[in-house]
Protein backbone atom coordinates (compact mmCIF):
# COMPACT_ATOMS: atom_id res chain seq x y z
CA UNK A 1 0.00 0.00 0.00
CA UNK A 2 2.60 2.01 0.79
CA UNK A 3 4.86 1.72 -2.31
CA UNK A 4 1.05 2.55 -4.58
CA UNK A 5 0.95 5.87 -2.48
CA UNK A 6 4.11 7.31 -3.27
CA UNK A 7 3.93 6.37 -7.04
CA UNK A 8 2.48 10.05 -9.14
CA UNK A 9 -0.82 10.00 -10.72
CA UNK A 10 0.48 10.38 -13.59
CA UNK A 11 2.65 7.18 -13.83
CA UNK A 12 -0.52 5.24 -12.34
CA UNK A 13 -2.36 6.37 -15.35
CA UNK A 14 0.06 6.00 -17.27
CA UNK A 15 -0.08 2.11 -16.48
CA UNK A 16 -3.73 1.73 -16.80
CA UNK A 17 -3.78 2.99 -20.37
CA UNK A 18 -0.52 0.64 -21.24
CA UNK A 19 -2.22 -2.25 -19.52
CA UNK A 20 -5.87 -1.29 -21.56
CA UNK A 21 -3.77 -1.26 -24.91
CA UNK A 22 -2.05 -4.58 -24.42
CA UNK A 23 -5.71 -6.04 -23.54
CA UNK A 24 -7.19 -4.36 -26.58
CA UNK A 25 -4.33 -5.30 -28.89
CA UNK A 26 -4.35 -9.02 -27.64
CA UNK A 27 -8.04 -9.71 -27.81
CA UNK A 28 -7.63 -8.38 -31.43
CA UNK A 29 -4.95 -10.45 -32.05
CA UNK A 30 -6.22 -13.74 -30.30
CA UNK A 31 -8.89 -13.34 -32.26
CA UNK A 32 -7.52 -13.12 -35.79
CA UNK A 33 -3.99 -13.96 -36.03
CA UNK A 34 -4.27 -17.83 -35.07
CA UNK A 35 -6.95 -18.29 -37.76
CA UNK A 36 -5.02 -16.32 -40.81
CA UNK A 37 -3.24 -19.00 -42.33
CA UNK A 38 -6.39 -21.09 -42.04
CA UNK A 39 -8.53 -18.19 -43.76
CA UNK A 40 -5.26 -18.19 -46.65
CA UNK A 41 -6.11 -21.95 -46.85
CA UNK A 42 -10.00 -21.48 -47.14
CA UNK A 43 -9.50 -18.76 -49.68
CA UNK A 44 -6.99 -21.45 -52.21
CA UNK A 45 -4.53 -20.75 -51.11
CA UNK A 46 -1.73 -23.55 -50.12
CA UNK A 47 -0.52 -24.22 -47.09
CA UNK A 48 3.32 -24.58 -47.65
CA UNK A 49 2.94 -21.10 -50.08
CA UNK A 50 0.96 -19.68 -47.11
CA UNK A 51 4.51 -20.31 -45.04
CA UNK A 52 6.46 -18.34 -47.83
CA UNK A 53 3.83 -16.01 -47.68
CA UNK A 54 4.47 -15.68 -44.14
CA UNK A 55 8.39 -15.63 -44.94
CA UNK A 56 8.05 -12.69 -47.15
CA UNK A 57 6.29 -10.64 -45.08
CA UNK A 58 8.19 -10.79 -41.86
CA UNK A 59 11.69 -10.56 -44.07
CA UNK A 60 9.68 -7.25 -45.39
CA UNK A 61 9.12 -6.35 -41.20
CA UNK A 62 12.75 -6.95 -40.54
CA UNK A 63 13.64 -4.05 -43.98
CA UNK A 64 11.00 -1.66 -42.37
CA UNK A 65 12.34 -1.75 -38.82
CA UNK A 66 15.36 0.43 -39.67
CA UNK A 67 12.90 2.62 -41.35
CA UNK A 68 10.10 3.02 -38.90
CA UNK A 69 13.41 3.61 -35.91
CA UNK A 70 14.72 6.12 -38.13
CA UNK A 71 11.34 7.86 -38.41
CA UNK A 72 10.74 7.55 -34.63
CA UNK A 73 14.14 9.03 -33.74
CA UNK A 74 14.80 12.07 -36.48
CA UNK A 75 11.23 13.40 -35.84
CA UNK A 76 10.32 11.61 -32.49
CA UNK A 77 7.03 10.77 -33.53
CA UNK A 78 6.80 7.35 -31.40
CA UNK A 79 3.24 7.87 -30.68
CA UNK A 80 2.16 8.35 -34.79
CA UNK A 81 4.03 5.27 -35.40
CA UNK A 82 2.27 3.02 -32.81
CA UNK A 83 -1.00 4.04 -34.02
CA UNK A 84 -0.48 3.17 -37.39
CA UNK A 85 0.70 0.14 -36.51
CA UNK A 86 -2.50 -0.64 -35.16
CA UNK A 87 -4.91 0.88 -37.26
CA UNK A 88 -3.89 0.40 -40.95
CA UNK A 89 -3.86 -3.38 -40.96
CA UNK A 90 -6.85 -3.41 -39.02
CA UNK A 91 -8.68 -1.18 -41.71
CA UNK A 92 -7.22 -3.39 -44.33
CA UNK A 93 -8.43 -6.55 -42.94
CA UNK A 94 -11.88 -6.10 -44.60
CA UNK A 95 -10.11 -7.13 -47.80
CA UNK A 96 -9.22 -10.72 -47.05
CA UNK A 97 -12.79 -11.65 -47.66
CA UNK A 98 -12.32 -10.99 -51.35
CA UNK A 99 -10.94 -14.56 -53.12
CA UNK A 100 -8.31 -12.93 -54.80
CA UNK A 101 -4.55 -14.24 -54.52
CA UNK A 102 -3.13 -11.27 -55.80
CA UNK A 103 -5.63 -8.61 -53.19
CA UNK A 104 -4.72 -11.25 -49.96
CA UNK A 105 -0.94 -10.76 -50.68
CA UNK A 106 -1.07 -7.51 -51.26
CA UNK A 107 -2.79 -6.70 -48.08
CA UNK A 108 -1.17 -9.36 -45.98
CA UNK A 109 2.25 -7.70 -46.61
CA UNK A 110 0.99 -4.16 -46.12
CA UNK A 111 -0.21 -5.16 -42.88
CA UNK A 112 2.99 -6.94 -41.69
CA UNK A 113 4.90 -3.50 -43.04
CA UNK A 114 3.12 -1.50 -40.56
CA UNK A 115 2.51 -4.10 -37.82
CA UNK A 116 6.19 -4.59 -37.78
CA UNK A 117 6.92 -1.65 -35.15
CA UNK A 118 4.02 -2.64 -32.72
CA UNK A 119 5.44 -4.89 -30.46
CA UNK A 120 9.02 -3.08 -30.06
CA UNK A 121 7.61 0.50 -29.92
CA UNK A 122 5.00 -0.57 -27.41
CA UNK A 123 7.43 -2.56 -25.47
CA UNK A 124 9.95 0.23 -24.83
CA UNK A 125 7.01 2.49 -24.00
CA UNK A 126 5.86 -0.38 -20.91
CA UNK A 127 9.29 -0.69 -19.92
CA UNK A 128 9.42 2.70 -19.42
CA UNK A 129 6.27 3.23 -17.82
CA UNK A 130 7.15 0.17 -15.29
CA UNK A 131 9.92 1.56 -14.11
CA UNK A 132 8.23 5.02 -13.36
CA UNK A 133 5.50 3.11 -11.63
CA UNK A 134 7.59 0.83 -9.74
CA UNK A 135 6.30 -2.03 -11.21
CA UNK A 136 7.73 -5.09 -13.57
CA UNK A 137 7.21 -5.17 -17.46
CA UNK A 138 5.31 -8.44 -16.55
CA UNK A 139 2.59 -7.12 -14.74
CA UNK A 140 1.39 -5.12 -18.16
CA UNK A 141 2.57 -7.56 -21.03
CA UNK A 142 0.41 -10.43 -18.68
CA UNK A 143 -2.59 -8.24 -19.52
CA UNK A 144 -1.81 -8.72 -23.40
CA UNK A 145 -1.49 -12.63 -22.66
CA UNK A 146 -5.18 -12.54 -21.19
CA UNK A 147 -6.42 -10.64 -24.18
CA UNK A 148 -4.88 -12.80 -26.31
CA UNK A 149 -6.79 -16.02 -24.10
CA UNK A 150 -10.21 -14.86 -24.33
CA UNK A 151 -9.92 -13.79 -27.92
CA UNK A 152 -8.38 -16.98 -29.00
CA UNK A 153 -11.41 -18.49 -27.50
CA UNK A 154 -13.90 -15.62 -29.29
CA UNK A 155 -12.43 -17.08 -32.39
CA UNK A 156 -13.17 -20.01 -32.09
CA UNK A 157 -16.93 -19.43 -30.96
CA UNK A 158 -17.17 -16.46 -33.53
CA UNK A 159 -16.26 -19.32 -36.25
CA UNK A 160 -18.87 -21.93 -34.91
CA UNK A 161 -21.46 -19.41 -35.73
CA UNK A 162 -19.99 -17.00 -38.63
CA UNK A 163 -17.57 -17.61 -41.83
CA UNK A 164 -14.16 -17.05 -41.58
CA UNK A 165 -14.34 -14.67 -44.31
CA UNK A 166 -15.97 -12.36 -41.74
CA UNK A 167 -13.55 -12.21 -38.93
CA UNK A 168 -12.53 -8.83 -39.79
CA UNK A 169 -14.83 -7.06 -38.28
CA UNK A 170 -14.48 -7.87 -34.43
CA UNK A 171 -10.72 -7.40 -34.97
CA UNK A 172 -11.35 -3.74 -36.50
CA UNK A 173 -13.51 -3.24 -33.62
CA UNK A 174 -10.92 -4.23 -31.07
CA UNK A 175 -7.90 -3.08 -32.88
CA UNK A 176 -9.33 0.85 -33.22
CA UNK A 177 -9.65 0.62 -29.52
CA UNK A 178 -6.31 -0.34 -28.79
CA UNK A 179 -5.53 2.89 -31.48
CA UNK A 180 -7.96 5.46 -29.50
CA UNK A 181 -6.12 4.35 -26.30
CA UNK A 182 -2.65 5.11 -27.85
CA UNK A 183 -3.67 8.37 -28.32
CA UNK A 184 -3.95 9.26 -25.15
CA UNK A 185 -0.52 8.10 -23.94
CA UNK A 186 2.01 10.99 -22.56
CA UNK A 187 4.52 12.68 -24.37
CA UNK A 188 7.04 12.08 -21.53
CA UNK A 189 6.85 8.41 -21.84
CA UNK A 190 7.49 9.01 -25.80
CA UNK A 191 10.48 10.95 -25.18
CA UNK A 192 11.97 8.43 -22.64
CA UNK A 193 11.37 5.34 -25.17
CA UNK A 194 13.58 6.90 -28.26
CA UNK A 195 16.08 8.69 -26.81
CA UNK A 196 19.35 7.29 -28.66
CA UNK A 197 19.41 7.40 -32.65
CA UNK A 198 19.09 3.12 -34.33
CA UNK A 199 22.08 3.25 -35.82
CA UNK A 200 24.34 4.13 -33.05
CA UNK A 201 22.42 1.83 -30.94
CA UNK A 202 22.75 -1.39 -33.07
CA UNK A 203 26.65 -0.55 -33.29
CA UNK A 204 26.70 -0.15 -29.29
CA UNK A 205 25.06 -3.54 -28.93
CA UNK A 206 25.71 -5.72 -31.59
CA UNK A 207 29.33 -4.95 -30.43
CA UNK A 208 28.39 -7.10 -26.55
CA UNK A 209 29.34 -10.31 -28.03
CA UNK A 210 27.27 -12.16 -25.13
CA UNK A 211 24.54 -10.11 -26.05
CA UNK A 212 24.61 -11.61 -29.77
CA UNK A 213 24.99 -14.59 -28.95
CA UNK A 214 21.64 -14.43 -26.56
CA UNK A 215 19.83 -13.20 -30.13
CA UNK A 216 20.78 -16.25 -32.04
CA UNK A 217 20.07 -18.60 -29.18
CA UNK A 218 16.50 -16.81 -29.46
CA UNK A 219 16.19 -17.74 -32.69
CA UNK A 220 16.71 -21.22 -32.27
CA UNK A 221 14.21 -21.27 -29.84
CA UNK A 222 12.11 -18.85 -31.23
CA UNK A 223 11.79 -20.19 -34.87
CA UNK A 224 9.82 -22.69 -33.60
CA UNK A 225 6.82 -20.84 -32.14
CA UNK A 226 5.70 -20.80 -35.80
CA UNK A 227 4.80 -23.88 -34.95
CA UNK A 228 1.76 -22.42 -33.13
CA UNK A 229 1.31 -19.18 -34.13
CA UNK A 230 1.15 -20.02 -37.70
CA UNK A 231 0.69 -23.79 -38.05
CA UNK A 232 -1.43 -25.16 -34.71
CA UNK A 233 -4.97 -24.93 -36.25
CA UNK A 234 -4.06 -27.03 -39.53
CA UNK A 235 -2.32 -29.19 -37.58
CA UNK A 236 -5.04 -29.75 -34.63
CA UNK A 237 -7.39 -30.37 -37.52
CA UNK A 238 -4.88 -32.65 -38.91
CA UNK A 239 -5.69 -34.73 -36.02
CA UNK A 240 -9.28 -34.61 -36.41
CA UNK A 241 -10.04 -31.49 -33.78
CA UNK A 242 -12.86 -28.99 -33.95
CA UNK A 243 -13.01 -25.15 -34.36
CA UNK A 244 -14.73 -25.23 -31.04
CA UNK A 245 -11.68 -26.72 -29.37
CA UNK A 246 -9.27 -25.25 -31.00
CA UNK A 247 -10.53 -22.39 -29.08
CA UNK A 248 -10.30 -23.64 -26.20
CA UNK A 249 -6.34 -24.98 -26.78
CA UNK A 250 -6.02 -21.13 -27.77
CA UNK A 251 -7.73 -20.01 -24.44
CA UNK A 252 -6.00 -22.46 -22.25
CA UNK A 253 -2.75 -21.27 -23.42
CA UNK A 254 -2.80 -17.83 -23.46
CA UNK A 255 -3.98 -17.98 -20.11
CA UNK A 256 -0.86 -19.50 -18.91
CA UNK A 257 0.70 -16.91 -19.88
CA UNK A 258 -0.58 -14.50 -17.12
CA UNK A 259 0.55 -16.36 -13.84
CA UNK A 260 3.83 -16.95 -16.02
CA UNK A 261 4.27 -13.11 -16.72
CA UNK A 262 3.12 -12.35 -13.56
CA UNK A 263 5.56 -14.34 -11.57
CA UNK A 264 8.55 -13.45 -14.02
CA UNK A 265 9.83 -11.20 -11.80
CA UNK A 266 10.28 -12.77 -8.68
CA UNK A 267 11.53 -15.76 -10.82
CA UNK A 268 14.50 -13.29 -12.56
CA UNK A 269 15.17 -12.12 -9.17
CA UNK A 270 15.79 -15.46 -7.96
CA UNK A 271 17.86 -17.39 -10.20
CA UNK A 272 18.53 -14.68 -13.01
CA UNK A 273 17.78 -13.68 -16.65
CA UNK A 274 19.99 -16.43 -18.30
CA UNK A 275 18.89 -19.40 -15.72
CA UNK A 276 15.20 -18.23 -16.49
CA UNK A 277 15.80 -18.09 -20.27
CA UNK A 278 17.07 -21.62 -19.97
CA UNK A 279 14.24 -22.80 -17.96
CA UNK A 280 11.50 -21.75 -20.56
CA UNK A 281 13.61 -23.34 -23.15
CA UNK A 282 13.89 -26.14 -22.10
CA UNK A 283 9.98 -26.24 -21.94
CA UNK A 284 9.69 -25.47 -25.34
CA UNK A 285 11.78 -28.65 -26.18
CA UNK A 286 9.20 -30.61 -23.74
CA UNK A 287 6.06 -29.08 -25.40
CA UNK A 288 7.00 -29.89 -29.23
CA UNK A 289 8.23 -33.25 -28.18
CA UNK A 290 5.31 -34.33 -26.64
CA UNK A 291 3.12 -32.70 -29.62
CA UNK A 292 5.41 -35.16 -32.06
CA UNK A 293 4.60 -38.57 -29.78
CA UNK A 294 1.14 -38.10 -29.47
CA UNK A 295 -0.47 -36.54 -32.21
CA UNK A 296 -4.21 -36.87 -30.15
CA UNK A 297 -6.39 -33.64 -30.16
CA UNK A 298 -7.07 -34.51 -25.99
CA UNK A 299 -3.35 -34.44 -25.79
CA UNK A 300 -2.67 -31.31 -28.02
CA UNK A 301 -5.40 -29.24 -26.25
CA UNK A 302 -3.53 -30.31 -22.58
CA UNK A 303 0.00 -29.59 -23.66
CA UNK A 304 -0.79 -25.81 -24.16
CA UNK A 305 -0.38 -25.23 -20.35
CA UNK A 306 3.19 -25.59 -20.85
CA UNK A 307 2.40 -22.15 -23.60
CA UNK A 308 3.33 -19.67 -20.56
CA UNK A 309 6.16 -21.78 -19.25
CA UNK A 310 7.91 -21.10 -22.33
CA UNK A 311 6.87 -18.22 -24.28
CA UNK A 312 5.44 -16.42 -21.72
CA UNK A 313 7.95 -16.71 -19.71
CA UNK A 314 10.84 -16.44 -22.15
CA UNK A 315 9.37 -13.78 -23.48
CA UNK A 316 9.36 -11.59 -20.47
CA UNK A 317 12.73 -12.50 -19.53
CA UNK A 318 14.20 -11.69 -22.89
CA UNK A 319 12.70 -8.48 -23.16
CA UNK A 320 14.13 -7.80 -19.12
CA UNK A 321 17.61 -8.93 -20.37
CA UNK A 322 17.26 -6.60 -23.40
CA UNK A 323 16.39 -3.36 -21.20
CA UNK A 324 18.96 -3.95 -18.77
CA UNK A 325 21.96 -4.97 -21.80
CA UNK A 326 20.14 -1.81 -23.38
CA UNK A 327 20.40 0.76 -20.95
CA UNK A 328 17.95 3.95 -20.53
CA UNK A 329 18.93 5.49 -23.85
CA UNK A 330 18.76 2.35 -26.11
CA UNK A 331 15.40 0.97 -24.94
CA UNK A 332 13.44 1.29 -28.02
CA UNK A 333 17.15 0.35 -29.76
CA UNK A 334 17.39 -2.66 -27.75
CA UNK A 335 13.77 -3.91 -28.18
CA UNK A 336 13.39 -3.76 -32.07
CA UNK A 337 16.93 -5.33 -32.26
CA UNK A 338 15.55 -8.20 -30.47
CA UNK A 339 12.34 -8.29 -32.21
CA UNK A 340 13.89 -8.27 -35.74
CA UNK A 341 15.71 -11.68 -34.68
CA UNK A 342 12.78 -13.00 -32.24
CA UNK A 343 10.08 -12.42 -34.34
CA UNK A 344 11.82 -11.39 -37.75
CA UNK A 345 14.50 -13.65 -38.69
CA UNK A 346 13.07 -16.55 -36.43
CA UNK A 347 9.70 -15.90 -38.23
CA UNK A 348 10.87 -16.28 -41.49
CA UNK A 349 12.65 -19.55 -40.79
CA UNK A 350 9.95 -20.62 -38.37
CA UNK A 351 7.20 -19.96 -41.28
CA UNK A 352 9.02 -21.62 -44.33
CA UNK A 353 10.38 -24.77 -42.46
CA UNK A 354 7.40 -25.67 -40.60
CA UNK A 355 5.57 -24.84 -44.10
CA UNK A 356 7.42 -27.05 -45.76
CA UNK A 357 7.63 -30.09 -43.08
CA UNK A 358 3.95 -29.71 -42.77
CA UNK A 359 3.24 -29.82 -46.43
CA UNK A 360 5.87 -32.56 -47.12
CA UNK A 361 5.52 -34.65 -43.97
CA UNK A 362 2.80 -33.68 -41.88
CA UNK A 363 2.49 -32.35 -38.45
CA UNK A 364 4.55 -34.57 -37.14
CA UNK A 365 7.74 -33.87 -38.91
CA UNK A 366 7.17 -30.39 -38.14
CA UNK A 367 7.05 -30.95 -34.18
CA UNK A 368 10.02 -33.37 -34.38
CA UNK A 369 12.29 -30.82 -36.17
CA UNK A 370 10.95 -28.38 -33.20
CA UNK A 371 12.04 -29.72 -30.94
CA UNK A 372 15.59 -30.26 -31.94
CA UNK A 373 16.05 -26.20 -32.53
CA UNK A 374 14.66 -25.57 -29.04
CA UNK A 375 17.28 -27.71 -27.66
CA UNK A 376 19.83 -26.65 -29.82
CA UNK A 377 18.68 -22.75 -28.56
CA UNK A 378 18.86 -24.21 -24.94
CA UNK A 379 21.99 -25.56 -25.15
CA UNK A 380 23.55 -22.01 -26.52
CA UNK A 381 21.59 -20.83 -23.37
CA UNK A 382 23.35 -23.10 -21.38
CA UNK A 383 26.67 -21.73 -22.48
CA UNK A 384 25.60 -17.97 -21.83
CA UNK A 385 24.77 -18.60 -18.28
CA UNK A 386 28.34 -20.13 -17.99
CA UNK A 387 29.66 -17.25 -19.63
CA UNK A 388 27.49 -15.14 -17.49
CA UNK A 389 29.01 -16.59 -14.40
CA UNK A 390 32.60 -16.51 -15.76
CA UNK A 391 35.19 -14.63 -13.38
CA UNK A 392 36.16 -10.75 -15.98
Amino acid sequence: MNNTAIIPLEARTELLKLRLLYLLSGLAGGLFNPYLTTLFVHQGIGANVVGVLMSIGTLLSIVVQPVWGLMVDRYRQTKLVLLLSISVPAVLSCLYGFKYTAIIIMVYILSIVFQATQSPVADSYAVTAARKGRTSYGTIRSLGSLGTAIGGYAGGFYLSHFEITQLWMPFLFLSLGGAATVLTLSRSTERTAAAISLSQGMKELLGNRLFVLFLVACFFVNQTLTAYNSFFVLAFQEAGGSYSLVGTALLLASLTNIPSMLLAARILKRIGHERTLLLAAFFYALRWGIQWLFPVPAVMVGIQVLHGLSFGLFYVAAVEYVAEASGKRMQATGQSLFNMVFSGLGGIVGNLLNGYLFYSGGAQMMYLACTVSALIGAGMLYWINRMAKAPV
